[in-house]
């Protein structure tokens, strides 16, 4: 037997259940009533209309109808254009697109974070200077936090030898990644 409409004689189209503090009550509408309370009204597509409408009201509702482009305070570069041109607008975009260069660089390296290529003939022996120094911090700091005391010892006189501080190596490590193998003295 066919539902009627609550409001009217003509058959219902919709039916709604609705469960207010453990109260169930239902609603029976036809499409026209349907409609001015403001539901969808199944058409000749069925369910899967119905479920593509309610999906699209949420989409719509979730994103906003433009996105707005990050740009580059100082030369106006936009991640986009960096991508097209394959260069940066200024020094300033490194930092601004930190996050998306990163990955980026990531991927063209092939991982690799830190310079490992060659350097001026007059700075190559400062620069590997300042990398062993840098891999005896860590490894240092590895000894001590295993409780290796007898191994961070050693690791210690090394990198006092080399004319690192020792407090050098349980400091933060700084943003230019100094930390991993870089340049800093």
């Amino acid at each position: 037997m066919q539902r009627l409409c609550d409001c009217c004689s003509n058959p219902a189209t919709v039916h709604e259940t609705l469960v207010e503090n453990g109260v169930k009550t239902e609603v029976h509408l036809c499409a026209e009533h349907a409609v001015e309370r403001g539901l969808i009204v199944p058409g000749p597509h069925g369910p899967a209309l119905v479920v593509a409408k309610l999906l699209q009201g949420q989409l719509s509702a979730q994103q906003p109808a433009r996105r707005a482009v990050k740009t580059c305070p100082t030369c106006g570069s936009s991640m986009q254009s960096i991508r097209e041109a394959g260069l940066a607008g200024c020094p300033l975009c490194y930092r601004h697109f930190e996050e998306e260069l990163g990955a980026l660089i990531n991927r063209a390296q092939g991982g690799a974070t830190v310079h490992v290529g060659r350097h001026p003939a007059h700075a190559a022996e400062l620069v590997d200077r300042a990398a062993l120094r840098n891999k005896l911090a860590r490894e240092l700091r590895e000894a001590v936090s295993r409780e290796e005391y007898e191994r961070a010892a050693k690791i210690r006189d090394r990198l006092q030898a080399l004319g690192g501080q020792v407090s050098d190596a349980f400091a933060e490590p700084d943003a230019c990644g100094a930390e991993e193998g870089g340049t800093s003295p």
